[in-house]
């Protein structure tokens, strides 16, 4: 049996809601991680932000990094877990709220993260683990189905489907 204590990463770096995105993102490019947790004065956790919540609340609608507090795009509704569950209950987590990240509470008190990258190299079961990746990012654009072939796809490519169908 896995316990999250022993795929977690231990003392992740925090930053206060009130400081800005540019912040983060520096940590980010920092310490090589996709996630940062934000504390509160007591290092309480109060939110998590991720790489992708920079892109999409901060980028894609063109706010300035400069000014656009953590706290103004943190995601503050938390799954958590413990160090003492076992890594399969993290990975019943993530697919559940569709998350890749879980922070790990211990006491009221963040000790670390688990991210589904830290799941894969020590999970003995690879075929859980892609279930997990596979529930995790399943999404309306990457379940719907098609009849005509992606973009870019050579003339060839599209006569020889379109022969296969008028056979």
């Amino acid at each position: 049996m896995i316990l999250v204590r022993h795929v977690m990463a231990d003392a992740p770096k925090s930053l206060s809601p009130d400081r800005v995105v540019a912040d983060a993102a520096g940590l980010m490019e920092q310490y090589d991680v996709g996630v940062i947790p934000l504390a509160d004065e007591d290092g309480g956790l109060v939110g998590v932000v991720t790489d992708r919540d920079l892109v999409l609340r901060v980028i894609a609608k063109r706010r300035n990094p400069l000014e656009v507090t953590l706290g103004d795009v943190a995601t503050t509704t938390l799954v958590t877990i413990s160090p003492d569950m076992n890594v399969s209950e993290a990975r019943d987590l993530m697919v559940e709220h569709r998350v890749r990240r879980l922070p790990v509470v211990k006491d009221g008190r963040l000790v670390g993260i688990v991210s589904l990258g830290d799941i894969a190299v020590t999970d003995p079961s690879k075929r859980a683990v892609g279930e997990v990746l596979e529930g995790v990012s399943e999404s309306p654009s990457t379940t719907e189905v098609r009849d005509e072939p992606d973009r870019g796809t050579p003339e060839r490519a599209r006569r020889e489907r379109s022969d296969r169908r008028a056979s």
